[in-house]
């Protein structure tokens, strides 16, 4: 005869207590994190922890499976001496089977790996939010660029306060990824708008637009309209066989790569205009 466990009713203000505790971090299973930036109790802006060497060009996913991290990796693939930083949570890493060789872990504790010249590093613990994302290692020696896999929603980024955001806020160009559907190019428009001064290039995973049906067309905000305009949205191939398996240890399409090289020239062009503009 099995037992009957009775449990007593919860009231309001005991929910209500437990869920200012849970957003205070009272129930996480690690101490929070302090803050990353410094308060500076003036009008400067905070400086960021993190002061990397090379250029930073973060990518940032307008919607879920975009392609994002695959973008990431044909970026720092073309530059050849180059390393990709997968910001997300564990759980959501796609980079697990990217790399051609597994390095174990580093000081701040990313999991990292290489594939051919590109450094690859991903998160090794289940984040809560941008903030709790780990600072950067020092880069390898010779590293020319470093792409920031952002990894998590831009709303949440900016609205936080973490190294992930000043890399976002103060890089002179960053590249949004988003596929050539209503709910893709909305969710663009979005993130022209919240990332607006910053010049943005746009990497479409699927067909041009001229390809596009009219329903989509139709769907165009004034930011996106804009950017298609100033020849700022780059189409980067789909590829059937990334779709199936995911990213891999295998070579990237050479159509892959080519449009890359694409969108990393029009990304150099926004970091040579932000240049001259302040000299």
């Amino acid at each position: 005869m099995s037992e009957t466990t009775l449990t007593r009713p919860v009231g309001i203000d005991e929910l209500r207590r437990a869920w200012h505790a849970l957003q205070e971090g009272q129930f996480r299973t690690r101490p929070p994190q302090p803050t990353q930036r410094p308060s500076t109790g003036g009008s400067e802006a905070p400086t960021s922890p993190w002061r990397p060497n090379e250029p930073v060009l973060p990518v940032i996913g307008c919607v879920g499976q975009a392609g994002a991290t695959t973008t990431a990796v044909a970026l720092a693939t073309v530059v050849g001496a180059a390393r990709v930083l997968e910001c997300c949570t564990a759980t959501s890493s796609g980079l697990t089977a990217a790399p051609t060789a597994e390095l174990g872990r580093s000081e701040h504790n990313w999991v990292v790996g290489r594939r051919e010249r590109v450094w690859l590093a991903r998160t090794s613990e289940v984040l809560l939010d941008p903030s709790e994302t780990p600072l950067p290692d020092a880069s390898p020696a010779g590293t020319e660029l470093t792409v920031l896999d952002v990894g998590w929603d831009l709303g949440q980024v900016l609205a936080g306060d973490s190294w992930l955001r000043d890399q976002v806020t103060a890089a002179p160009t960053v590249i949004a990824v988003t596929t050539p559907t209503i709910p893709g190019l909305r969710r663009l428009e979005l993130a022209l708008t919240m990332l607006t001064p910053a010049r943005v290039v746009v990497a479409l995973i699927g067909s041009h637009p001229r390809r596009w049906p009219r329903q989509v067309t139709a769907s165009l905000g004034p930011l996106t309209a804009n950017a298609l305009k100033a020849n700022l949205l780059v189409d980067l191939p789909s590829d059937k066989g990334l779709a199936l398996r995911g990213l891999d240890s295998s070579p990237l399409p050479t159509s892959l790569l080519k449009a890359a090289e694409n969108l990393l020239q029009q990304a150099a062009a926004g970091d040579q205009h932000q240049k001259g503009q302040h000299e």
